[in-house]
């Protein structure tokens, strides 16, 4: 099965990009559009378990990458330049170090290849609550979301997997069983001493933890040619709480 994408511009070289967990490739329209109008063939994946792609009881970044270079494939795409946002960015490590061949520019955005202890608990239960109700309305899933997610911005962002369905009833389109109960894989270091030795770039928000100090070496461990840079004013969203500076960076190391 190949994975679901919002295809971006025409013609140009081809840029994937890969949301995080429990996120789509919606997440990413408005930087999409402005990577096309700069010169790329975008293309806005939805990972297996999200979005509108295929749903599958087997989630693990394996699956994940292997995902990615059967959608290169059939696509036909060949030396892309790839962006991964969290756990996308993981996939976007793996693909890199399987598959160095098929890549031309990597950017992982705020994540690192270390293990990441599970913290997903409140808002897997605010989702599996909305998930055992009835729905007719978005004002009901918020007021149920905001006794889980006391964030606004996080609780809009989760609730951007509602859709309507055909009985006129609100679903969600991720598979929540399947990722509720292989959670722990969302966590998971990279595996194996495979090595990315093209130009990468690491992206991270300044008010953000998952990329600290002391992960550096780790992350020069696999990827040696990386260079680490900070996007001010934000934390793990920093492509949607800083968008100007998150592009321009971006669009400066794609195009060098």
């Amino acid at each position: 099965m190949i994975l679901h994408s919002n295809i971006v511009g025409a013609e140009g070289k081809p840029l994937l990009i890969l949301h995080g967990f429990l996120g789509m490739s919606d997440n990413w329209k408005t930087l999409g559009k402005k990577f096309a109008a700069s010169g790329f063939q975008v293309h806005l994946i939805d990972q297996r378990n999200h979005g509108r792609s295929f749903q599958s009881e087997e989630f693990n970044y394996d699956l994940l990458s292997e995902d990615v270079k059967r959608y290169c494939e059939y696509h036909k795409l060949d030396q892309i330049s790839l962006i991964g946002h969290s756990m996308g960015g993981k996939t976007a490590m793996l693909f890199a170090v399987n598959y160095p061949e098929m890549l031309d520019r990597l950017i992982i955005v705020d994540i690192g290849p270390k293990f990441y202890p599970t913290h997903h608990e409140k808002i897997l239960a605010g989702l599996s609550a909305i998930q055992q109700v009835t729905l007719t309305s978005r004002s009901d899933a918020e007021a149920i979301m905001k006794k889980y997610v006391p964030e606004f911005g996080t609780r809009q962002f989760l609730l951007k997997n509602l859709y309507w369905q055909e009985n006129k009833t609100l679903g969600l389109r991720i598979n929540l069983d399947s990722l509720i109960e292989n959670v722990e894989e969302i966590g998971e270091a990279l595996s194996g001493i495979t090595t990315y030795s093209k130009a990468t770039l690491f992206l991270k928000g300044d008010k953000s933890e998952y990329i600290l100090t002391g992960d550096e070496k780790l992350i020069y461990q696999y990827f040696p040619n990386a260079t680490i840079e900070q996007v001010s004013n934000s934390g793990h969203w920093l492509h949607a709480e800083n968008p100007k500076e998150f592009f321009e960076k971006s669009l400066l190391f794609l195009n060098s």
